[in-house]
């Protein structure tokens, strides 16, 4: 995925200045993608030479330099046809699992820190997730087409911490465990 997709997707939702634009995007597809509010003013403007995307002045008076971004057909329709692009899955690339793999290897080399640490940021995540899922997927409410398929994509970063703490718990299980008897051969 590009950035530029990611940005035309949120301005598609909101034309908003490039502050407001990172300020969102931390907020919601940041928690999925990346990237620095230098790299999306960078993006900003390279849309913009590209046609994807114009701005004006922000109705401020002139007192900033503050721009509103939107999408224009043709960005629009760049986005339509990266959408229905065929997309590989991304491998996992995680130094801890060579750890694990060097610890099998060496012998117990103390990684229930390093363990114990990412079960807390996965823990803190899991539980900006639920807060986020409380507030604005309440199962009481009936939700559009838009609303569900946001949750959708919620709850897959439900589903990926939830899954990062049950194999942190197993792992610790595991590195925990004193008996080399049963090493495979």
């Amino acid at each position: 995925m590009s950035l530029s997709h990611a940005l035309m997707t949120s301005l598609l939702e909101k034309s908003s200045s490039g502050y407001d634009l990172a300020r969102r995007f931390d907020k919601s597809i940041g928690f999925f993608w990346r990237a620095t509010h230098q790299q999306i003013y960078r993006e900003l403007a390279r849309m913009e030479k590209a046609g994807w995307i114009s701005s004006e002045a922000a109705p401020d008076g002139g007192r900033t330099r503050k721009r509103i971004y939107e999408v224009l057909d043709a960005g629009r329709a760049e986005l339509e046809r990266w959408v229905r692009e065929p997309a590989e899955p991304q491998d996992q690339r995680d130094e801890l699992m060579v750890r694990m793999r060097a610890d099998a290897v060496i012998g117990p080399l103390g990684l229930e820190a390093e363990i114990q640490r990412r079960m807390a940021q996965h823990a803190v995540k899991l539980q900006a997730y639920r807060l986020i899922e409380a507030r604005d997927f309440p199962a009481d409410k009936t939700l559009t087409r838009e609303a569900r398929i946001q949750h959708l994509i919620l709850k897959t970063g439900i589903m990926y911490e939830m899954g990062w703490l049950n194999w942190s718990k197993e792992a610790l299980k595991v590195l925990q465990e004193t008996d080399h008897s049963s090493q495979a051969g």
